[in-house]
């Protein structure tokens, strides 16, 4: 792949259930985890449709199903609905603070919290310190933690990439009791902000899921770009996604 004629190995990852859609079975292509990797890599990658947990470099491949579209928002035109900018208002007494990717307890705590309200039952509801560090960074890229705050108190934490282009949000967790906050998307509202105040042009979103409910909401922030695996289409405030 590149600008440089790299060659990066891929692997296909056995079948297994999918996270998201019910009786689905799933494999993910990743990057060789023992390969070459930096942020120019990185963002080509991201470019390309793929994502990132821990040090894996990965995006779903899977023979019967094509439902999982990476999204990306282009910061520069983007404009907030009515409900974006209604979540706005109601947290204008909010505000980010980045911080360097490290273990720290407050953090740590309010995770536990968050994967035991949103993933009971679940593997990540478990997770020890060091399987939390391992999901969130890698050695290999820049990576802010953006704690979001309320005066002292901490309300939630927004991990996000610095890409060559964008910013990617790899992962964000609240306080399961702030429900009427909104908090998932004023974190996405603070990131789009984040990037236009960088220079930067995007921020990737990770995967719109077409039949996966809890993955809908992407689309919502207009206009959106999705990869369909060759290339991206926008879609403006209005027009219906097909792909």
């Amino acid at each position: 792949m590149n600008e440089r004629s790299l060659r990066l190995m891929l692997y296909l990852s056995a079948p297994h259930p999918c996270s998201y859609l019910a009786e689905q079975e799933a494999q993910s292509l990743f990057a060789d985890p023992q390969g070459p990797m930096d942020t120019r890599i990185y963002s080509q990658l991201v470019d390309r449709g793929f994502r990132r947990s821990g040090r894996l470099v990965y995006q779903p491949h899977c023979p019967a199903c094509e439902q999982c579209r990476s999204a990306r928002v282009p910061v520069a035109d983007f404009q907030p609905r009515r409900r974006h900018r209604r979540t706005l208002r109601t947290n204008c007494d909010l505000r980010i603070v980045p911080v360097p990717p490290g273990f720290r307890e407050e953090h740590f705590a309010l995770y536990q919290r968050y994967t035991r309200t949103r993933h009971a039952g679940g593997p990540m509801a478990e997770s020890s310190p060091q399987e939390y560090m391992d999901f969130l960074v890698a050695n290999w890229c820049t990576t802010d933690f953006l704690e979001i705050r309320l005066g002292k108190r901490l309300l939630g934490v927004a991990i996000t990439d610095r890409l060559s282009d964008g910013l990617s949000a790899v992962y964000t967790f609240f306080d399961p009791d702030q429900a009427g906050r909104s908090l998932g998307t004023w974190a996405i509202l603070a990131q789009i902000e984040r990037a236009r105040e960088l220079g930067l042009s995007w921020l990737y979103l990770g995967y719109w899921i077409r039949d996966c409910e809890k993955m809908r909401y992407k689309t919502g922030f207009r206009p959106i770009e999705l990869y369909d695996g060759q290339e991206w289409h926008r879609f403006e405030a209005g027009e219906t996604v097909e792909l």
